[in-house]
């Protein structure tokens, strides 16, 4: 699958498409219902399948402090979209100067002069343009007058998916991992590359693989009973979610211990399913207190796996 990072990558070649614009959040069972309809009516047309998202979402930019959590960053959105056969992914930077372009503007050089689209799908309540003056209608009107077809993802959804992002991160917020992992038609996972941290696991004999979490807020937070993915291999392990307040961490991050497991994979991408949660994160008044805890998180998250 092609990625594409913004319009000034678009060439000549990327002319001609059946195109749909949406966040994706998750790529749960709903999305992917309407995407494997959408790349079915792209190969009916022999035409590419292309996905347009923007990164980062408008409400991150305009109001970062009531956007929802994120389910899945760009390079989860890849690896989902890439398994569903999409040809091409198109990451628009949402910045000012972009939420600046006209409905029209947005229509005429975008979607007609620079991606030729022949068939579009999206939600009907979809907005565009600067004051999201745009809609579905007018989507459809400019069809008409610019010579390509518009559908609603209602009409492209299988009538028994009930499924939406809101309600997943619902499910987490609630510590349902089945419910989430039932509408997401996987397990939640939290994946990213691991980094150097500041290594104080080290000394009480635990030692983190550190992933920062790179959104406005994360959908979970708190201490966890997780599967990893290390490469091709699973090992059990217990993560932290969070600030780290007992040390003062100022971001976002994944902590995670892997249980009988003494690797260097620094640099490494790993994926972390969360498997039930153990407790709220909390600041200790004492490290010595916070490796007391450990400990007991430690043996509660290898009973939950059932781990020897």
């Amino acid at each position: 699958m092609e990625l594409i990072r913004g319009i000034h990558n678009l060439r000549e070649k990327h002319r001609g498409c059946v195109l749909t614009i949406g966040k994706f959040d998750g790529v749960h069972l709903g999305h992917q219902a309407v995407l494997r309809q959408v790349v079915a009516k792209a190969r009916a047309l022999q035409l590419p399948s292309t996905v347009m998202v923007f990164e980062p979402q408008p409400e991150e930019l305009f109001t970062p402090e009531l956007a929802p959590a994120r389910l899945s960053l760009l390079r989860d959105k890849y690896r989902q979209l890439k398994k569903l056969g999409v040809d091409r992914l198109l990451c628009i930077k949402f910045d000012r100067t972009f939420s600046n372009y006209s409905a029209n503007k947005f229509i005429a050089d975008l979607l007609v002069d620079k991606l030729g689209t022949q068939f579009l799908v999206v939600g009907d309540d979809f907005h565009f343009g600067q004051g999201r003056v745009g809609d579905f209608s007018m989507l459809q009107d400019a069809g008409q007058k610019g010579g390509f077809s518009v559908a609603s993802t209602q009409s492209f959804r299988l009538a028994d998916c009930r499924i939406s992002s809101t309600a997943i991160r619902d499910a987490l917020t609630n510590n349902d991992f089945v419910l989430a992992e039932h509408m997401l038609g996987r397990p939640f996972t939290i994946a990213g590359k691991v980094l150097h941290g500041d290594k104080k696991g080290r000394t009480i004999g635990f030692p983190t693989a550190n992933v920062l979490l790179k959104r406005c807020k994360a959908p979970v937070n708190g201490v966890f009973a997780v599967e990893v993915q290390v490469g091709s291999e699973f090992y059990p392990g217990v993560a932290n979610i969070g600030h780290r307040p007992t040390v003062n961490g100022q971001r976002s991050q994944l902590e995670v211990h892997l249980f009988n497991f003494n690797e260097n994979i620094y640099g490494q991408f790993i994926s972390v399913a969360l498997k039930q949660k153990i407790r709220e994160e909390m600041k200790f008044d004492s490290f010595e207190l916070l490796h007391k805890q450990i400990l007991k998180d430690a043996a509660e998250a290898k009973q939950i796996l059932a781990v020897t």
